[in-house]
């Protein structure tokens, strides 16, 4: 709220785009929508689990209906349970929000052996806002490529790149396999540079379309630091931006890094919530 000349209060408007974002987000992006992609998944009470692989995640929209603390202390207890009793399974995320109850989610989770990551921001906003031109440096190109016949070979350099940069990640393999569940639904990216024996990949990213909202996300922006401050984030993110337009989308999201956070409210974005990872390890 604002005070107003007059001494009435008022709405800033800034605090309305972020509450009308954060309760669609919330709304259409948590629960079901969240584990698109993965090889399976159940739910058990409030929570959705889904297993890929050697990794689990675990969403929701809200954990309220649990009803007390100790209803949420057995949730995460069944939960570790649940992946334990799966050989195959290393870890699993489940993946908390600034803004969920109860406020004591966070010790509740640590005391099940479960370790927080690092904190990111939720930033949302319409696709439109993303969309620019950007001048790209010489030699540098944009496109898509999960389409492409010979995708593995572009796709394996770009996860190689990716892991390089945030020191973990999914393989190509893995990304690859990924690309095929999801039959269309997300898009791979990448930015490359020409070189004196071909091109390489310095950029790359994904643009996840959610079946049944008005969302899409872009994920894994990743720029080999000796590129970083040319644009080519930002060249790449407008694309993709202009890829969910086409596909009928309203709202980007994305979960960002203080690095990328910059360029995205530049752009229009609205940092709505935080994220927070606490992963499971056998």
């Amino acid at each position: 709220m604002t005070e107003a000349h007059d001494g009435s209060q008022t709405t800033d408007p800034a605090d309305t785009e972020r509450a009308t974002l954060l309760a669609a987000y919330d709304a259409q992006l948590r629960g079901v929508a969240e584990v698109q992609g993965s090889v399976s998944w159940d739910q058990s009470g409030p929570l959705w689990r889904a297993l890929s692989g050697r990794g689990g995640f675990v969403s929701y929209e809200s954990l309220e209906s649990a009803g007390s603390l100790e209803a949420v202390d057995s949730l995460i207890g069944e939960t570790v349970a649940f992946y334990a009793g799966h050989p195959d399974v290393e870890e699993f995320e489940w993946k908390t929000r600034g803004h969920d109850w109860p406020p004591e989610l966070d010790r509740l989770l640590r005391a099940h052996a479960l370790e927080r990551g690092e904190v990111e921001t939720v930033m949302v906003g319409e696709a439109t806002h993303l969309v620019v031109d950007v001048e790209l440096p010489e030699g540098v190109s944009v496109r898509r490529v999960d389409q492409l016949r010979d995708r593995a070979a572009l796709v394996s350099e770009a996860s190689e790149v990716a892991k390089r940069i945030f020191g973990e990640g999914p393989s190509g393999e893995e990304m690859l396999d990924r690309l095929d569940r999801m039959q269309g639904r997300e898009q791979f990216w990448v930015a490359e540079a020409k070189t004196d024996d071909g091109s390489r990949v310095v950029c790359s990213g994904r643009l996840a379309l959610v079946a049944g909202t008005e969302f899409a996300g872009i994920w894994g922006g990743s720029t080999l630091p000796e590129w970083r401050g040319k644009g080519i984030y930002r060249a790449l993110t407008a694309a993709r931006a202009r890829a969910a337009l086409a596909e009928g989308v309203r709202y980007i999201h994305s979960d960002c890094t203080v690095m990328s956070r910059p360029i995205l409210e530049r752009s229009g974005l609205v940092a709505v919530t935080t994220s927070t990872p606490y992963l499971w390890r056998r």
